[in-house]
């Protein structure tokens, strides 16, 4: 069911987001090498908590961390871990949402730590490119959901990346995840809404170096590629007011 928000709802989501946004903001440069993924996610508990939030994400279908956490060949969904050692040139994906008073942020962003190859530095910025796209789309008048993935598929795949599929961008706001599905791609086979006004969304390209397909790990979280390559993540929650579209992870 797709839930519009009215303007004061939508105005406490955004100060949600505004705190998400901070918190990746100081985790750019708080992550560095040789540090574990655990020691993020308890640095994101801390920051949440110390601002009156409760991490969106934790305990969210028994998931046991305050962010997901996923280095190169993880798409999505990585456990942290205190042998999860974050090393020189890896790609780390940090996605984590704030529950302010049961409103909802939720963002993504894929950091480069060090320095690292010119592979994984396009392919993060083309990721970082497909969620402007997918932005800009969801926001011009008349637009509809699928209109986004047609924009994030048209760019990814022209850079020769593979996008995937069992994955999608979703409503938020009042809970962690809402309709509508937002895919990457288009397909006569899925819904697609007209986007409206109230509606608040989450957009998030998944971007593979190499093909789309993925898997789940043992875990039962860990979503990574099937064929071992890297990839990147990028998300921001976006509001659709009487105003036209507003970025809120800002």
């Amino acid at each position: 069911m797709i839930r519009l928000k009215t303007e004061e709802q939508i105005k406490r989501i955004e100060e949600a987001c505004h705190l998400t946004a901070r918190l990746m903001e100081e985790l750019g440069s708080y992550m560095e090498p040789g540090m574990s993924t655990w020691d993020v996610d308890q640095y994101c508990y801390r920051f949440i908590t110390d601002h009156n939030g409760v991490p969106a994400f934790l305990n969210y279908g028994g998931f046991p961390a305050s962010a997901c956490i996923s280095i190169n060949e993880e798409v999505i969904h990585g456990i942290p871990s205190k042998s999860r050692i974050i090393a020189e040139g890896d790609l780390v994906d940090i996605d984590l949402g704030i529950n302010l008073d049961g409103h909802y942020s939720d963002m993504a962003r894929t950091f480069i730590i060090g320095q690292s190859s010119d592979e994984k530095r396009r392919l993060n910025t083309v990721t970082e490119e497909c969620l402007r796209l997918g932005v800009e789309a969801a926001g011009r008048p008349g637009a509809r959901i699928q209109d986004i993935g047609k924009a994030v598929y048209k760019h990814a795949t022209s850079h020769g990346y593979g996008v995937v599929r069992d994955y999608c961008g979703h409503g938020v706001g009042l809970a962690v995840h809402e309709g509508p599905e937002i895919p990457n791609y288009a397909s006569t086979y899925l819904p697609n809404p007209r986007i409206r006004e109230g509606m608040v969304l989450a957009i998030e390209p998944m971007i593979n170096m190499g093909g789309p397909k993925v898997k789940v790990l043992s875990d039962k979280w860990t979503v990574v590629t099937t064929d071992g390559l890297p990839s990147s993540h990028f998300e921001d929650t976006v509001a659709i007011t009487k105003d036209g579209l507003k970025v809120l992870t800002v």
